[in-house]
């Protein structure tokens, strides 16, 4: 696998990954060993200028990345003051064929560290805190070619801690770090149910429709249902490892850059550009090393896919 500067023309899935300041588009060739990147810069590039570079939400429909929410990781170098924008509700869009960003119409409530996803040509968002910093439940969803957001139910349950959310089983899933329950957009998006899966806590990725979980350095499949999961190889490797983007591409489980964290022999962070596979669909799945990034190092702020 190699990483190469390249124009976009076939029609690919791209991992999107976001770093603090730029995001990397790779073209997913693992058949042919290589892939395709180039940079986007987070910032002012032509006719965008996105402020909210952290806690912000990415998802991808209709051959466009959506940038959703979030807010200014910036502080002020003389005083140390932190910006005062914590959540938003501004959404900007990516059209990688022209390479040009857009403002689309704004969520109807400005949120941070929110479970978002994409589910049948929309995108889903729920949960969340608020600029104030207090936790919400509502939920809303987006109509890319109407560029129209409308309120879904509230979440049953809302929690002081961030959310994620997933497609598993074609509906969409929000879960709250620290919690074992998970909200369930049920019934064409009529309410939410509320189970209590167990689900492992860590980083996750969807491969062939199963989740799968890394905690305490192994990749284990988890169930819709509490049942035993299933362990797959440990990645002890990756104990020091941390920032880093995880997501599933074809049969392969892929880990994206991170930082080296500081340790008893070591006091400085080290970011890095490393990419890791592991095809979960092999009889022995095992790691294998692809061809570290040439542009992108460091901390990932969020991954998405991206269908061109």
């Amino acid at each position: 696998m190699k990483w190469l500067s390249s124009a976009l023309h076939v029609s690919r899935l791209y991992p999107i990954l976001f770093f603090s300041w730029f995001a990397a588009l790779g073209e997913h060739l693992f058949a042919m060993g290589s892939f395709s990147m180039f940079g986007i810069r987070l910032g002012r590039r032509k006719n965008c200028y996105i402020r909210n570079i952290a806690r912000f939400g990415v998802a991808s429909v209709a051959g466009k990345l959506y940038v959703i929410g979030g807010g200014s990781d910036r502080v002020d170098p003389l005083t140390g003051d932190h910006d005062t924008i914590f959540a938003s509700n501004e959404v900007w869009s990516y059209d990688p064929l022209h390479r040009l960003w857009a403002q689309r119409a704004p969520m109807l409530v400005a949120r941070a560290m929110f479970a978002c996803y994409a589910l049948d040509g929309k995108i889903i968002v729920a949960g969340g805190f608020t600029n104030c910093r207090k936790s919400i439940s509502e939920a809303e969803i987006y109509d890319p070619e109407a560029d129209t957001w409308k309120s879904l139910p509230d979440l049953r349950q809302a929690h002081p801690s961030a959310c994620s959310g997933l497609v598993f089983k074609d509906k969409m899933h929000v879960l709250h770090k620290g919690i074992s329950t998970v909200q369930i957009l049920e019934d064409g998006g009529n309410y939410w149910a509320v189970e209590d899966y167990s689900w492992l806590q860590g980083p996750m990725a969807m491969v062939g429709g199963e989740l799968y979980v890394l905690s305490n350095s192994c990749i284990r499949k988890q169930h819709g249902e509490n049942f035993p999961d299933k362990m797959v190889p440990c990645a002890s490797g990756f104990q020091s490892r941390i920032g880093f983007g995880m997501i599933g591409l074809g049969d392969s489980i892929c880990l994206f850059g991170g930082v080296i964290g500081p340790g008893p022999r070591n006091q400085c962070i080290k970011p890095l550009s490393d990419v890791d596979i592991l095809n979960v669909a092999s009889e022995r799945p095992t790691w294998r090393q692809g061809s570290p990034m040439t542009r992108c190092r460091g901390s990932i702020a969020g991954c998405a896919l991206l269908k061109i």
